[in-house]
């Protein structure tokens, strides 16, 4: 009997100077009825991974929404293009990203906001630019998941905190998760982030 196609699909994106295998410590619990989508960073990192962002001297730090837009683009393609060939319903996708990956699928999620069910933001920042587009229309109602360690030596965690804040204001059903983690998600994150993806 062939297996069952999936019901769902769920994109996982890596942070700065990862890759493809980085992300799946975070969904080896997922349900088989979910399709994974693993994709590679777009630019090498001279010291090793991807990056989603050209890499231009000097402009590290919090990139703005239009150096991720490429990268948004081909990902929704990426998610198109494998729908089809699987047969599966592409319609609607989950997003689940960290750091500069979640910066990334915050990117995604307000260009494309019918596009996305629930998306997890876990220890990354909303891209400068991406506040304009941060509307009741886009956002009603959306199932976001953010999480961040208050000892975050890269990103802050004020800038999840501002997050949580402005996704509220515009409508998102928001769960936040917040510990005395560094630049990683904590074991009680990674447990309500099953709860919320219904993994658990």
């Amino acid at each position: 009997m062939p297996p069952a196609k999936p019901k769902s699909i769920l994109v996982i994106i890596h942070g700065w100077m990862g890759d493809e295998n980085s992300m799946w410590v975070l969904a080896h619990n997922v349900s088989p009825e979910i399709a994974i989508l693993a994709p590679r960073g777009t630019f090498a990192v001279p010291q090793g991974g991807y990056s989603w962002r050209e890499i231009r001297p000097g402009t590290w730090g919090m990139a703005n929404l239009d150096e991720f837009r490429p990268a948004a683009d081909a990902l929704v393609a990426l998610v198109n293009d494998w729908a089809v060939s699987a047969g599966v319903d592409g319609n609607q996708f989950d997003l689940m990203g960290f750091s500069q990956g979640t910066a990334l699928s915050y990117t995604i999620a307000l260009l494309y906001p019918q596009r996305i069910r629930r998306l997890a933001a876990l220890s990354g920042f909303i891209p400068e630019g991406g506040q304009a587009l941060l509307t009741t229309e886009r956002l009603t109602g959306k199932q976001v998941f953010v999480s961040h360690g208050r000892q975050d030596d890269l990103i802050p965690v004020e800038q999840s905190r501002m997050a949580v804040a402005q996704l509220e204001l515009a409508g998102a059903q928001v769960t936040y998760c917040e510990s005395d983690a560094g630049h990683k998600v904590s074991k009680e994150c990674l447990k309500e982030m099953g709860i919320f993806f219904g993994i658990h």
